[in-house]
This record gives C-alpha cells, structure tokens and sequence, in this order.
C-alpha cells in the first residue's frame, strides 16, 4: 500500500508545481488545447457521417423491412460512433505529448531544474525525438489494443466481466499512461522502451497510484487537458525516484540505477550519437 501511496504523492507533487509556476502551468495547456479541438473536430464529424457509413457498409441491408434495418443500421452507428470515442480516450495522452513534445521537454526540464541537480538532455534534433516518440507510442498503443481485445472478450463473462474486467482495465490503462509521461523525462535521460517499462514492471504499484487516478480523471476530456501540464511534472518526479537521483549518490543501489543515471549509451541505443 505504501507504494500506490508514493504514485499518488507524485500525481499530487506534479499538480501543486505547475500551480506554483503559473506561466509552466498555462504552456503546458496549449498542446492540450489543440488536441481536443482537434479530436472534438473528428468526433463531430465522425457523428454526422457514421450513418452514411453504416449504409455503405451494410448494402446488404438496403432491401430489410420496417423496423430492422433502422433497428439493426442504428446499432452498428452506435457501435462506430463508440468505437471512435474509445480510440480518442485511449489515444489523447499520446497525440497531446506527440503536439506537444517541445512544451513538455521544457516543462520537464524545468521541474529537473527546480529539484537541483543535474538537467539531463537528450542531444537529438526535435525531428529526430519526434520520431522516436511516434515510433515508441505506436508500440504502445499496439500493446493497448491487445488488451483491450482480450479484455473486451472476458466482458461476456458473467458477474466477472462486470466486476473484475473494468478493474483490470482501468489498472492497465493506468499503467500504460504512466508510462506515456514518464517517458518524457526518461527519454531525455537515454532510456529505452524496454527499459522504461521494465522499471514500472518493477514499481507496478507506484505506477497505478500514479495512473489509475489520472486516467479516471482523464475520462473526462477538458479535466484531461488541465491536468497534463501537472501530470508531466508529476511524471518527471516519479522518473527521478526511478533513476534514484533523488537519493545521494553513495546511497544510490546499483541495480535500480539505469543506464541513463549512469550516463553511459547503452549498445544499440537509438538516443546514443
């Protein structure tokens, strides 16, 4: 318990630092701005077009009676229009840190800076990050859709698909969030996806303190775009715990420091110049 403690500390941690830092506060709203008009753009017009798609891909029920091709092309709209309102959910967080890769590498080189220490940098051209940003958010998109599918499945289930998979989903869903916004400070600090996600493996329950309370925030849309410039700081304190550089340096155990706190490329790195 006293690890899913340590998450929340840092969701809350991350939020009161950019409520201190008003001007980081309101940079780090812009790119969330700009997604939701964006995916509110795409979710109107999907709305006024899912019915002509629905009978464009059901040409089969053009000749149906009075009430079922109406009951059944309504269903299948509801189906589409859900569809694309669970995609916009799933992929915000992503498509935001996407926009807004340069915002958030300075807010999060601002919390490393007001922490002291040293402010890791990636070294890499802004094309370059986005690129590797695209690229690793895509992977994990990939893995969430995997879940989702075995999760949607087990819903059928009785009694547990009601009970026990929401739960599960929302700790998965959690799960991969937090690492969408803790990659942003460990990518400065030239760590891989893998690495990345073996270090939240091994603080799972930090990381669902930290995400499952953000992504039930995040169901909500416009809460979503408040509470990003706070969720990436917060992300960048809990990187530092992961990296120990919030420890001394003799206290510091070897096998919780990662490559990128030992500042050395590892083999193969696509960070390493």
């Amino acid at each position: 318990m006293h690890d899913l403690g340590v998450g929340f500390r840092h969701l809350v941690n991350g939020q009161r630092w950019v409520l201190r830092h008003g001007r980081w506060f309101g940079f780090g709203l812009l790119p969330g701005l700009v997604t939701l008009v964006l995916y509110a753009g795409a979710l109107v017009g999907l709305g006024y077009g899912a019915d002509d798609l629905t009978a464009w891909a059901t040409p089969f029920a053009d000749d149906w009676t009075s009430p079922w091709q109406s009951l059944f092309r309504g269903f299948l709209t509801g189906l589409v229009f859900a569809f694309g309102l669970f995609l916009a959910v799933i992929t915000f967080t992503a498509v935001t840190l996407l926009i807004g890769q340069p915002f958030y590498e300075s807010l999060s080189e601002a919390v490393d800076r007001s922490e002291g220490g040293e402010v890791p940098e990636s070294g890499l051209p802004l094309w370059r990050e986005l690129w590797i940003s695209a690229r690793d958010s895509l992977k994990i998109l990939l893995r969430v859709a995997l879940f989702g599918i075995l999760l949607f499945g087990c819903g059928f289930i009785p009694v547990i698909g009601q009970t026990v998979v929401p739960v599960i989903g929302f700790c998965v869903s959690g799960f991969f969030l937090t690492h969408e916004l803790t990659a942003v400070a460990l990518q400065r600090r030239k760590v891989e996806l893998d690495d990345r996600l073996r270090m939240l493996r091994g603080r799972r329950k930090a990381t669902l303190g930290f995400g499952v309370p953000l992504t039930l925030a995040f169901l909500v849309p416009l809460v979503a775009v408040f509470l990003m410039p706070g969720a990436v700081a917060g992300a960048t304190l809990m990187a530092r715990e992961l990296t120990g550089e919030d420890e001394e340096p003799d206290d510091r155990p070897a096998a919780r420091m990662s490559p990128a706190s030992q500042h050395r490329p590892v083999p193969g790195n696509p960070y390493a110049s």
